[in-house]
């Protein structure tokens, strides 16, 4: 019987892996880079091991460290989480070797299955060879790993080498595997999967199926389950393929096997020969714990022979720091506040007071909703995220709200190219016009420590604060009934909480403050200085940083001096294990070259400055 439970990961599947240990009475290890010596996951753990450095290559895809990390803990067992090792079947042999129990499949179902151009040879299915005009277009995949990185869709023959480059490097920097290969890209299609349960007896389940098509940079954003709008013929095939599939390789314990479906085909993707980020609707809809059975099939336990009856509807959104406006830039800093109403189940590797960093993941949580429909569902989680109280970076809940709202996904008609098609109306800013006065009256509420009125008029106070990426000016006085400003009537105001009678309509106003930064309800505020800041801007033409990183590449032969094109690409940035292409602004000629690969750079550094030909 397994009695302490190693995690090979963070953040917020070790935290989810932990609940469970604590509830079935099994102790807990947690491994830590240096940059995650406060992590949640590690202060939750019941002991915190150490892996020196930062960057996943030096620790969490470390296997040797992370395996002497086990047995200096004396755990006697280790789940992997996923990403990173989780489909790594030389770990796996480590683990084993080491005699301790492994929490996860066969080394030998791992290999035949992880690396999707094997799975699809197993299954007899070709990877293109050589790429023409007419196989446009193509999709671009990296053989390990999953999440999205090492992908790339091709829709022209010109750019296919560069991407092939690109998508080596990251899938290098995030699995340590560089294999690529390409498959035809089916544009309309939808994402569906089938969670598959093994047990050392023969027994396979298949729970149902989800629906993962609301994606950017290939990774999911929303899941759900069941898939909503499949036929019964069509669901019952993917049942068997899946069982098929785990049946082929000898699998034990959870898996998720992907489709692309378009139409009333499903055409196979890969088997994910690990548990899944959404693996939470599934629980919801079966009402099992994913990983409790992971550890009982692990330590031999048979499965029932059919799995329990499915129940309703769930759905999943996936909280990230990062802004879609931006391209999806991923943000950094300090997570002040982060809570969300009780109606929800919450995974999450942050609390309040926590800071974000660079070398990792944007995702802060994720947020699921289970009730008796689908509409039901999305109703509860929409709700659920807007009324969220999130403080700190910017993140996707805007864009999760409008999106679980938006009538394609509400009718159940997106596929996987949904931001594709409505990202910019998605994003577009929808600032609160009160919001900076009310966050002017707080302010002017917390810093008086006497009453501001006087007997001869005053003349109104402003205050400024950047909204929206715009600027505003708020205008309020100090009257003989209190403060007062044009337009409204100030029903109530301190530092925490100001009430607006707007038109007739009594409007709540929380407000809380953490450095310069103001969250009026949902709206984010910072407040400006008085007097403009004398510093000289940037040369027109200047590439700036949008984000902390590391400059991994630099254009072939790129140097000072160069004609560039707008939209070429000048050099490539890796944060939050995503790499991203700085591109030419305008056509013109490089004047500046600021950095080289390898040089850590923080959001607004000079890059590099491209000079517009006249």
């Amino acid at each position: 019987m397994i009695t302490s439970v190693l995690v090979a990961n963070r953040g917020e599947i070790a935290c989810r892996v932990f609940r469970t240990c604590r509830e079935l009475g099994i102790r807990t290890v947690a491994v830590h880079s240096d940059a995650d010596a406060n992590a949640l996951h590690a202060r939750v753990a019941d002991t915190a091991v150490r892996l020196p450095g930062s960057a996943p290559a030096d620790t969490y895809l470390r296997g040797d460290l992370i395996v002497k990390a086990a047995l200096a803990a004396g755990a006697d067992a280790v789940h992997p989480g996923y990403g990173f090792l989780s489909e790594n079947a030389g770990f796996a042999r480590a683990v084993q070797d080491a005699g301790l129990v492994w929490i996860g499949p066969p080394p030998e179902a791992i290999e035949a299955m992880a690396s999707k151009t094997r799975a699809k040879e197993l299954l007899g299915i070709e990877p293109l060879r050589e790429v023409t005009e007419a196989d446009l277009p193509v999709l671009v995949k990296a053989a390990a790993g999953g999440g999205g990185r090492g992908m790339r869709v091709v829709r022209h023959l010109a750019d296919l080498d560069a991407e092939l480059a690109a998508a080596r490097a990251e899938a290098a920097s995030a699995f340590g595997d560089g294999e690529v290969f390409v498959e035809p890209y089916l544009e309309g299609g939808r994402h569906v999967e089938v969670q598959v349960l093994a047990d050392t007896h023969g027994t396979v389940w298949a729970l149902g199926t989800r629906d993962c098509s609301l994606q950017r940079r290939h990774q999911k954003v929303i899941e759900e389950a069941p898939a909503p709008g499949l036929t019964p013929p069509l669901t019952d095939e993917v049942h068997a393929l899946a069982v098929r599939a785990a049946r082929a390789v000898g699998y034990v314990g959870a898996g998720t096997v992907e489709f692309l479906v378009a139409g009333d085909r499903a055409h196979f993707l890969e088997m994910n020969t690990r548990l899944q980020v959404e693996h939470p609707v599934t629980e919801a809809v079966f009402g099992v714990d994913l990983v409790a059975e992971q550890i009982r099939v692990a330590e031999g336990h048979a499965l029932a022979d059919d799995p329990p009856p499915a129940r309703g509807h769930a759905v999943e959104a996936r909280l990230y720091a990062e802004d879609p406006a931006r391209d999806w830039a991923p943000q950094t800093g300090r997570l002040h506040r982060l809570a969300v109403p009780d109606a929800v189940r919450l995974d999450t590797g942050y609390t309040d007071g926590d800071d974000i960093g660079v070398h990792y993941d944007p995702m802060l949580a994720k947020v699921v909703a289970h009730a008796p429909t689908r509409a039901e569902a999305i109703r509860k989680l929409a709700a659920a995220l807007d009324r969220a109280v999130i403080h700190g970076p910017v993140t996707n809940r805007d864009l999760l709200v409008r999106s679980l709202r938006h009538p394609e996904f509400t009718a159940a008609r997106m596929d996987t190219g949904f931001y594709d098609r409505h990202l910019p109306g998605l994003t577009e800013p929808a600032p609160d016009p009160h919001a900076p006065l009310a966050a002017a009256l707080a302010d002017a509420r917390g810093r008086s420590r006497f009453g501001g009125w006087r007997n001869v008029p005053s003349q109104p106070q402003t205050k400024r604060y950047l909204m929206a990426g715009e600027e505003h000016e708020a205008r309020y006085r100090h009257g003989r009934e209190g403060l007062e400003a044009d337009g409204v009537r100030v029903v109530h105001a301190d530092a925490a909480l100001v009430i607006l009678d707007v038109d007739g309509v009594e409007r709540r106003f929380e407000v809380s403050r953490h450095g310069d930064r103001v969250y009026v309800n949902r709206s984010a505020l910072t407040a400006l200085p008085r007097f403009p800041d004398p510093t000289p801007q940037h040369a027109p033409g200047s590439l700036l940083a949008p984000m902390p990183g590391t400059v991994v590449r630099v254009a072939e032969g790129l140097t000072a001096g160069a004609p560039v094109k707008a939209g070429e690409p000048l050099l490539w940035l890796e944060a939050m294990k995503m790499q991203h292409k700085i591109t030419a602004p305008v056509t013109g000629t490089l004047s500046e070259l600021c950095v080289v690969p390898g040089q850590q750079v923080e959001p607004g550094a000079l890059l590099a400055v491209v000079t517009e030909t006249p």
